[in-house]
């Protein structure tokens, strides 16, 4: 059979279906909230991270791998330290394969949930030996999360304005404010972005604690691999071909501190980058409850939750943006840590 929607789903209710005592999991990149996540199966798991052999790790996602590692007792995180690109899900009983999915889809969270984006198939009973064979030379290629040697990637620097403004910024880094200039003064909007859930003071059905973090259209324009163009999905009992809506897609969130967050690229805007004109997402938000992201804001800020959060507030705290750069396929890093260099607006 072959599968293209809820994906890990199917991952993780496999070994219900038959008899078997391991599961193996070769990725070109993996997010730490699906390995956590098999910590619930009541077999073992051992996941390879392919592609570290070529394009090592970042030091925020090595931190949130080794850290679920350490706490899971059932899952054993490796690094290839040969390129592996592949995706590979393998059941074993006793030492032999008796079932595999292999694909497209990474495993992490944007690559087992974004519906129609990757897929994965069942392996045929004749390709299971050399698709052991194939296994077994990984595993002897392979070392322990633990044992790895992490270098930064190196940062890409852009000049914006060359001829005429010659400002340099990473361009891998974004950082995005929590604030925005209105009248010529820096505010926090009293019932949007990280106090959304303010409106419902004013009756709106939300949580007082949502919140989400604004996109604005510079952003987009200076990060289009950072916030990617809203897929296109066909609505429920719609032919595939047939676009019935922009998907939301989810993303896994690595913070400065080591919590992790499962988080969306929602809402749409339409915009021209690189010349030519999409729908971008507008906002990231957390799933499966938006409150989540404004508990934590205000918990980091040292504020009780319910409150509504000003630039006083921000600056008081000692940051008024949060720095996002992109880990892997949907995985980022937000760096929330105090600073000292806060401009007065």
């Amino acid at each position: 059979m072959l599968f293209y929607q809820n994906l890990d789903k199917i991952i993780y209710n496999r070994n219900q279906l038959l008899t078997c005592d391991e599961l193996f999991i070769i990725s070109g990149y993996v997010g730490p909230y699906p390995i956590k996540e098999l910590e619930k199966l009541s077999i073992k798991s051992t996941v390879i991270y392919g592609m570290y052999g070529s394009d090592g790790i970042q030091r925020s996602l090595h931190g949130a791998l080794v850290s679920a590692s350490k706490e899971l007792s059932n899952v054993k995180v490796l690094y290839s330290t040969i390129p592996i690109h592949s995706k590979c899900y393998i059941w074993k009983y006793k030492g032999e394969v008796r079932s595999a999915l292999v694909g497209s889809a990474n495993f992490s969270t944007n690559g087992l949930t974004t519906p129609f984006k990757e897929i994965l198939a069942d392996a045929t009973a004749d390709t299971f030996d050399p698709l052991d064979q194939y296994l077994d030379m990984i595993m002897s290629n392979a070392i322990s999360c633990t044992d790895a040697k992490v270098s930064e990637n190196k940062k890409k620097i852009h000049l914006l304005n060359e001829d005429t403004n010659p400002t340099v910024y990473d361009k891998d880094v974004c950082s995005m404010p929590l604030f925005i200039i209105e009248n010529g003064h820096a505010i926090v909007p009293a019932q949007s972005g990280i106090n959304w859930g303010m409106a419902k003071l004013s009756g709106s059905h939300v949580n007082i604690n949502d919140a989400y973090i604004r996109i604005g259209t510079d952003l987009l324009e200076h990060y289009p691999e950072l916030f990617p163009k809203k897929q296109g999905c066909p609505s429920d009992g719609e032919e595939i071909s047939r676009i019935g809506h922009r998907h939301n897609d989810s993303i896994e969130i690595i913070w400065d501190d080591g919590t992790t967050m499962t988080g969306l690229l929602e809402g749409s805007i339409q915009r021209i980058v690189n010349g030519s004109k999409a729908l971008f997402p507008k906002q990231i938000s957390t799933t499966p409850s938006k409150s989540e992201l404004g508990k934590y804001l205000r918990q980091r800020m040292g504020l009780k939750e319910g409150y509504q959060i000003t630039y006083e507030d921000l600056k008081s705290y000692g940051r008024t943006t949060i720095d996002v750069s992109l880990q892997g396929e949907g995985i980022y890093y937000f760096d929330f840590s105090v600073r000292n260099d806060i401009d007065n607006k």
